[in-house]
């Protein structure tokens, strides 16, 4: 039981990341804040179909369901709301203690020109702990989907 979601590196951390079949090696930092998506054509828009600098290669992540269910129970959303939060400085509190940052965003059609969708796609950040397992015990395979995304991009141009 697993799902993929698609993260975008640079090819010294994809490279790492599908040798050994987890995250690490002296490129990735696990001081930061690492996103995951569940969605392949966001990634594309975010890394303009592998175009962008350190954003070169496309990785499918399979990661296991009871994991990806536990990040989406534990999330704070990216957005402040009262009713949920009461205050600001209750609700920064949350988020600072969070190790986990949910954010819905647009969807979109994969094409080059991007058509934006009325549906949000969510992405989480991952960082502490959390990352440090996503990274390693929570993954089932690593694939290096550039190929893939490359043919797509050309096929579309």
């Amino acid at each position: 039981d697993s799902i993929v979601v698609y993260q975008a590196y640079s090819p010294a951390i994809a490279a790492y990341a599908v040798e050994h079949q987890q995250f690490g090696g002296s490129n990735f930092s696990f001081d930061r804040m690492s996103w995951i998506k569940t969605s392949f054509a966001w990634m594309q828009y975010r890394c303009g179909w592998n175009t962008k600098p350190r954003q070169e290669r496309t990785l499918a992540v399979r990661i296991k369901r009871e994991a990806f269910n536990s990040i989406v129970a534990n999330a704070v959303g990216s957005r402040f709301i009262e009713e949920l939060h009461g205050t600001k400085e209750n609700y920064e509190k949350i988020k600072k203690a969070s190790q986990i940052r949910r954010q819905w965003d647009p969807d979109y059609i994969p094409n080059i020109q991007f058509q934006r969708l009325e549906r949000r796609a969510i992405q989480l950040g991952l960082r502490g702990e959390t990352l440090r397992r996503y990274a390693s015990e929570w993954i089932v395979s690593i694939e290096d989907i550039t190929p893939y995304v490359e043919e797509m991009r050309s096929r579309l141009e």
